[in-house]
């Protein structure tokens, strides 16, 4: 089976999520990404903000993420999901810090943005829980950082109760 390896920063760090989409997705570690700094900016078809990794030339800025492993036949379904040329390109060159080595790996990153935007409450949740999941916890310090983000929440009950079921499914689970 071929594969290739997703630089996941956003909602799909969190691995129950990423696996609905792409059920063959094995996390492989943590890494980050320098010179770049996590937003929320990204203007999504819902009304709200969802993750980017923008960039700033300064290397101390990090965005932190999980590495997964993907088979080549899922990647039409993930480039969906990303929304893939409606707010989002793909970078396949996306250079990943990681405890052993360097990377290039593929990213989805905004091309579509609006600072003023906020995520939905259920999708901070989602971010918040794939970084603190056992395995694959990220850095402390950037835990922090993503708990204080502001959020909002979503006016579509339907939507919110369904993302709110999965966050819930994964905790009992």
């Amino acid at each position: 089976m071929e594969t290739f390896r997703y630089f996941a920063y956003g909602s799909n760090m969190h691995t129950a999520r990423l696996r609905a989409r792409t059920p063959s997705a094995v996390a492989l570690g943590t890494g980050y990404v320098e010179g770049h700094r996590l937003t929320f900016n990204k203007v999504s078809i819902d009304g709200s903000g969802k993750c980017d990794m923008e960039s700033t030339n300064n290397a101390t800025d990090r965005v932190w993420g999980v590495v997964f492993e993907i088979s080549c036949d899922e990647e039409a379904t993930l480039d969906t999901a990303e929304g893939l040329g409606h707010g989002y390109r793909k970078d396949t060159d996306v250079k990943v810090v990681m405890p052993t080595e360097t990377f290039e790996l593929t990213a989805y990153v905004a091309t579509n943005k609006n600072v003023s935007l906020l995520p939905y409450h259920w999708y901070k949740a989602f971010v918040v829980e794939g970084a603190e999941d056992a395995e694959h916890r990220l850095p402390d310090e950037y835990i922090a950082d993503l708990r204080s983000r502001a959020s909002q929440e979503d006016p579509d009950l339907e939507r919110r109760t369904r993302n709110q079921s999965l966050l819930q499914n994964n905790k009992s689970s």
